[in-house]
């Protein structure tokens, strides 16, 4: 059972890969539960949090196409390393500017701009790496270790975050991230990678048109596209408004936030667990379909709650369910995807997944104060929870995948 649950860790490059990026994350969590705090203290608005994070997000909708054609034409690698220079670039200007007490909340939204177009590019490269790391056997393993990384980070890191944050001041937790980034620079620097894109003949245009042929051609990718747009639009607020919930609706404070935040992310772990030991069997588009209604009982029950016990509970579960589908869907795609497609196809893969999550931010910040942020996230839960009943009874292709 073991060896499965951890079978990408069998190969060197993965497990050098896995490390950097996971010290990277632990650092891009304490940044983001400092940043998320400070937007909605110095703004004293759930809708410039909401506008926070849609800057951040935007960039990898708008630039999508234009960054697959890169990851398939340049070095992956190098792609990469640039926007982590980028992001590094960032962080440390942040530090800077709260350390001198010249910060205001218009920078954190510019600079959280600039980082999203860093990762734009970054995003189709990291995940097109990927499968050059391991066989394609145990790709799903390897997605699903993936997510492991990033959602073990988002326990410790909003845990080292809060810690900093409280004793140190918001420059020690950007300033840390900053050095984070040296750590997955040196990993990309020490991998071999197996696929290097060739030299592309036809002009960016067509390439474009390619990738979107490709999409539309190839059975069960569209409707995968369609149900990761609706996930993250619908399911992705119960996260970003979590400091909502801990002022508001529990008369918390950071503490509090870091509580939620974290047991958010040890359901994640859990999760991806699941899905790393379940392997690569068939039915992954049934059983992302029945996490999806679960992640939907959850956030409504969730929203509703008023006990915090109880919503620590209920928010583990929809962690849980949540990164399920999500490390499920990906590796639908990904092992659909060819590799001279694989940057195009998770770029516009990305339009989707990562796409619903600023418009659902945004959407959310502006019907919160008017509706009650509880109204608006459990409107959600339940949406999202029929909706994939709907598609798991009457959409028998998908559920088949």
């Amino acid at each position: 059972m073991l060896r499965r649950i951890f079978s990408a860790f069998h190969y060197r490059d993965f497990r050098l890969m896995w490390s950097g990026a996971f010290v990277s994350s632990i650092g891009t969590w304490m940044q983001k539960l400092a940043q998320s705090w400070l937007v909605l203290q110095l703004s004293g608005s759930a809708f410039y949090l909401g506008l926070d994070n849609f800057l951040g997000e935007i960039p990898i909708f708008l630039l999508a196409l234009v960054a697959g054609v890169a990851a398939d034409r340049i070095d992956r690698r190098r792609l990469l390393v640039a926007s982590q220079f980028v992001q590094m670039s960032c962080a440390f200007t942040l530090a800077a500017l709260f350390a001198f007490g010249h910060a205001r909340v218009w920078h954190i939204l510019s600079l959280s701009f600039i980082v999203g177009v860093a990762q734009a590019f970054g995003a189709p490269a990291y995940q097109s790496l990927i499968p050059s790391l391991v066989p394609r056997d145990h790709l799903p393993n390897a997605i699903a270790m993936n997510s492991i990384q990033f959602n073990l980070a988002r326990v410790i890191g909003p845990v080292i975050g809060g810690i900093t944050l409280t004793h140190l001041g918001a420059a020690w937790c950007f300033g840390l991230n900053g050095l984070s980034y040296v750590a997955v620079i040196a990993s990309l620097l020490l991998i071999r990678v197996a696929y290097v894109p060739a030299p592309a003949e036809e002009s960016v245009v067509e390439s474009m048109r390619q990738g979107l042929d490709f999409i539309r051609t190839r059975p069960g990718m569209l409707p995968l596209i369609v149900v990761a747009f609706v996930c993250t639009f619908l399911g992705i607020p119960i996260l970003v408004f979590l400091p909502v919930f801990a002022r508001d609706i529990f008369a918390g404070n950071e503490t509090t936030y870091t509580i939620l935040l974290s047991t958010e992310a040890a359901g994640a772990i859990a999760g991806a667990l699941l899905v790393a030991a379940r392997g690569r069997r068939r039915n992954l588009g049934r059983d992302a379909l029945s996490g999806l209604i679960v992640l939907g009982v959850f956030e409504a029950l969730f929203a509703f709650s008023r006990d915090l016990r109880l919503s620590l509970v209920f928010v583990f579960f929809g962690g849980m369910a949540l990164i399920a589908c999500f490390a499920m869907l990906s590796s639908l795609v990904q092992l659909i995807a060819t590799d001279e497609m694989r940057g195009r196809v998770m770029s516009l893969y990305n339009i989707a997944f990562r796409g619903g999550m600023p418009i659902g931010s945004l959407v959310t910040g502006a019907l919160a104060p008017v509706f009650g942020i509880s109204a608006v996230v459990g409107a959600y839960g339940v949406i999202l929870a029929c909706l994939a009943a709907w598609l798991l009874v009457f959409h028998r292709r998908l559920a088949a995948l």
